[in-house]
């Protein structure tokens, strides 16, 4: 299972790096394409949310079905330590999909919105040219 996260991890990392490139000041030659290769990605990218559904069920199975240790001396400390591990492995994933999640989510926001700006943008060239 080590694979889907680590395709999830380049996933989450290829969206923030879109996003920083989106909105760095002073890169409007640079934007334009960005653009249109953000745009032409972030349909291809929206597998991203059921593959991240699918690992949230993948952690919740894994707590549902994880060994309890009811009493004091049910557990060995070797057996105790692997529990905590696997929480802990299992709380970081479930912050990479919400990471996951919500850079997809912002970065197909932001692109709706420079899209929108550039045309009013040209809306505002268009008007200006118009009463010349």
């Amino acid at each position: 299972m080590a694979l889907e996260w680590v395709v999830l991890g380049y996933a989450a990392g290829a969206e923030a790096v879109m996003l920083l490139l989106l909105t760095l000041p002073g890169l409007d030659g640079l934007r334009r394409g960005m653009v249109s290769v953000v745009r032409s990605a972030l349909k291809p990218m929206m597998s991203v949310v059921p593959f991240s559904l699918f690992l949230l069920m993948d952690i919740y199975w894994k707590y549902e079905t994880r060994p309890t240790c009811d009493d004091e001396h049910a557990c060995t400390p070797s057996e105790h330590l692997r529990h905590q591990k696997s929480i802990m492995k299992s709380q970081r994933n479930a912050l990479l999909i919400a990471a996951a999640l919500l850079l997809y989510w912002v970065l197909f926001s932001v692109t709706q919105l420079v899209v929108r700006l550039d045309q009013m943008q040209q809306r505002v060239d268009k008007l200006r040219k118009r009463d010349d």
